[in-house]
């Protein structure tokens, strides 16, 4: 367990050629899955042994990788897209997970800091992600960054996340 009082944190955006950053970033994301907020179910081996080798794949994906006293402790997922409105790149933040052993020491602020320096990097008009309704504490962590919910005027409402499964 981490000593809060004086971690030593390390952010950096992930070398997906790395095989320890690699398989760190398959180990935080099962961790992630297996929470409630993430859906409550480990990972097949096949997704956390080959997420960063396929994420290495496509030049939009980013992550941002998160040590605590030299061991995992969080991870956030991004991908480039592109803004119609803005005419411009913009960078959705997909995923964010957090061991649950580091949770509460800011870790999420600061590794939005390094995720908001790529996406200024890389000319994006701004920042999006997707949160749960019921994830209070994400949502919280969030509005404190400076996100708020997305809508194009008050008469038509907040945008919604919606999937179809393929």
């Amino acid at each position: 367990m981490p000593d809060h009082a004086n971690p030593a944190i390390n952010i950096f955006l992930a070398d997906y050629a790395d095989s320890q950053q690699a398989h760190d970033i398959g180990w935080l994301l099962n961790e992630y899955a297996k929470d409630p907020m993430g859906g409550g179910a480990a990972l097949p081996g096949e997704i956390t042994a080959n997420l960063a080798t396929e994420l290495g794949k496509r030049p939009y994906a980013f992550t941002v990788l998160c040590y605590v006293d030299g061991e995992p402790a969080g991870l956030i997922n991004c991908f480039e897209s592109f803004s119609s409105f803005y005419c411009k790149p913009l960078v959705n933040v997909h995923d964010v997970a957090i061991v649950k052993e580091c949770r509460g020491m800011q870790l999420s602020q600061k590794m939005l800091g390094l995720v908001e320096e790529e996406a200024l990097r890389r000319g994006a008009c701004k920042l999006t992600l997707e949160v749960l309704s019921g994830n209070r504490v994400a949502q919280g962590a969030y509005i404190k960054y400076g996100f708020e919910a997305y809508k194009l005027s008050p008469e038509v409402g907040s945008a919604q996340f919606w999937q179809k499964l393929l």
